[in-house]
């Protein structure tokens, strides 16, 4: 049978799963395609090629580890829409003296945080925290923003709810073994490594990058909104905004025009100029009064104000363009992204700087900084935007009462009876979630908003995809690789599997990685005779610390375009980082949890 051919120690199903896996790896850092669709379109050809039969190949979306993850998006909401994030940030900053004490003020709590909830969550509300504190003590914020980062990705290996690895790993170990991990398993390595990681990043400042923010593009006394009008007698009445040149302006863009006074008009290039039109543009002041006395443009009679007071139906917003977002390489004068979001493009800034050209015109890098006019009432939840921009400039700022010692109670009864083991982890987790719903922490709505689907069919992927390893006997054969390589000292395999581990999750999800190098440690670790569980702990820390690239996780992405910073900055101090945490890992874990025999 064709099943049966074997090729290099393969069998036509391994072979259908290795080239699946790397091309699936070459999608997601080539293209802009979803990464929810690339792992099901993965987790179909596995299915469809009789690779994995329905149950194995739809195993992902019962998986505990991964229904954990998604109850967990449940109690974050919560604890998020009581303010408990907002009370911690204003009570525990403070005015350090020195870069060192602030550097350690900022990532110890946000460590803590991370250790319970979503690391992007927590990143998403230290950005402009961090961004208004760093003007207050004179630091660059992108001296402030890579430490804050690193500290959520070493926070969360503190505890198994902390990063989805840890609940995928300990998921697959339950499933192997039948004995279930504590959900404090990682909490003394994890705490070694963070230790270990801030007095590094305290060493190491000089490596990290004193980058402009973008937003000060945004502040000088040029970036206002001029109001013009067009004379009775003006020259290119009758004629089109496109015809005069008074549609793409340099040095700034057309965000309002009235006929009549009162009667908006759509801003388009077809569209006429009358005698009394009432123009509103946003940019450099300087060059838009050039335009003004080139083209016959007097003052309105109403003063000129900044961008964020428009009007009172109106809001400035700030947005970075992601990775992997659709405007990448286009130009929004070109696109019907204005029309379709309800929102105009007001100014553009890139490392730190304007862009000294009509913001329709430029072309849009990954990182970029959008200053948009947004109506009143506008929510990113509700558009198609999320995928593209990262907003940070939020309006949901939460009332701090009695809901935030409630959902902080609910949290921290959670962790301690999964710790003592009173009950399991999901378990706790259903409860949790419900008593958030129960006391009005957050509502229904609320709730199922705060469930990303799109990372739950990464993870449910992932886990299948590490099934698929396993099963066609590839995990069984880069196992046997390794030793082979290393020979049978346990720390040098253990070392060796974490390093690949730790240069894979620069490039791809963590929890991709955890789920695929589960069974080549779990292999490797039980061909040793040593009992698996210390490897996995390793392993855990090693997929979650990936420094060196700002893809590496989706917190770089978060603070790549607020620090204003390049590729580079992150391999500067990343690779560095990297070394040193693996170290720590490999030292930390072998004496918490000695290597015993099976």
């Amino acid at each position: 049978m064709i099943s049966d051919i074997v090729f290099l120690g393969f069998g036509l199903d391994a072979w259908i799963t290795i080239v699946t896996v790397l091309g699936m790896f070459t999608v997601l850092l080539t293209t802009k395609w979803r990464s929810d669709v690339v792992f099901l379109g993965a987790i179909g050809v596995l299915y469809v090629t009789g690779v994995l039969d329905a149950k194995d190949a739809f195993s992902g979306f019962s998986s505990t580890s991964v229904v954990t993850v998604g109850v967990l998006f449940v109690v974050v909401a919560g604890l998020t829409h009581t303010g408990v994030l907002h009370w911690i940030v204003k009570h525990l900053l403070g005015t350090p003296k020195s870069y060192g004490r602030a550097v350690t003020r900022l990532m110890l709590p946000v460590a803590v945080l991370s250790s319970f909830l979503s690391n992007t969550t927590v990143v998403a509300l230290f950005v402009n925290v961090v961004k208004m504190w760093s003007k207050k003590l004179g630091v660059s914020p992108s001296k402030l923003l890579i430490p804050l980062s690193y500290a959520s990705g070493m926070g969360g290996i503190c505890t198994l709810i902390g990063t989805p690895p840890n609940l995928i790993i300990s998921g697959l170990y339950e499933e192997k073994t039948g004995v279930a991990m504590n959900v404090l398993a990682t909490t003394i390595p994890g705490l070694f490594c963070l230790a270990v990681g801030i007095l590094s990043v305290i060493a190491l400042r000089r490596l990290l990058p004193d980058r402009k923010a973008p937003e000060s593009a945004f502040e000088s006394t040029g970036d206002y909104t001029v109001e013009l009008r067009v004379p009775s007698d003006n020259p290119y009445i009758g004629k089109t905004l496109g015809e005069a040149g008074l549609y793409n302006v340099n040095g700034g863009s057309l965000i309002k025009l009235y006929h009549f006074d009162d009667v908006p008009a759509p801003i388009t290039e077809d569209e006429p100029i009358m005698g009394g039109d009432y123009m509103v543009y946003a940019g450099q002041i300087d060059e838009i009064i050039e335009i003004a006395l080139s083209h016959n443009l007097v003052s309105a009679n109403h003063h000129i104000f900044t961008m964020s007071e428009i009007d009172n139906n109106s809001k400035l917003r700030t947005a970075y363009v992601n990775f992997g977002s659709k405007l990448i390489g286009t130009t929004i004068g070109n696109s019907s992204f204005e029309k379709d979001n309800n929102v105009m493009l007001a100014a553009v800034s890139r490392l730190g700087e304007r862009i000294q050209e009509a913001p329709r015109k430029v072309k849009l890098q990954a990182g970029d900084t959008l200053l948009l006019i947004c109506p009143k009432n506008f929510s990113p939840d509700t558009t198609s935007l999320k995928s593209d921009l990262c907003f940070f400039d939020s309006d949901n700022v939460p009332n701090i009462g009695s809901g935030t010692i409630v959902s902080m109670i609910i949290m921290i009864s959670m962790v301690v009876i999964s710790a003592l083991g009173i009950m399991p982890l999901l378990q706790c987790a259903f409860l949790a979630a419900a008593a958030m719903l129960v006391f009005r922490c957050c509502n229904m709505e609320q709730a199922m908003r705060a469930i990303n689907w799109d990372i739950l069919m990464v993870f449910a992927g992932s886990a299948v995809l590490g099934l698929a390893i396993q099963k066609t006997g590839i995990a069984e054969w880069l196992a046997n690789g390794i030793l082979h390589v290393c020979g049978t000292n346990p720390l040098i395999v253990m070392t060796a599997v974490c390093l690949v581990g730790t240069f894979v999750t620069e490039f791809i999800s963590n929890t991709a990685a955890g789920a695929m190098f589960f069974p080549i440690m779990y292999e490797a670790a039980v061909k040793l005779g040593y009992e698996p569980f210390p490897f996995l702990v390793a392993l855990m820390i090693s997929v979650s610390s990936s420094f060196a690239t700002p893809i590496g996780s989706p917190t770089h992405m978060l603070v790549y375009g607020p620090g204003g910073y390049r590729f580079s900055d992150f391999l500067r101090i990343g690779l560095i980082m990297n070394i040193i945490i693996l170290a720590a890992n490999i030292f930390i874990v072998n004496i918490v949890y000695p290597l015993t025999s099976l």
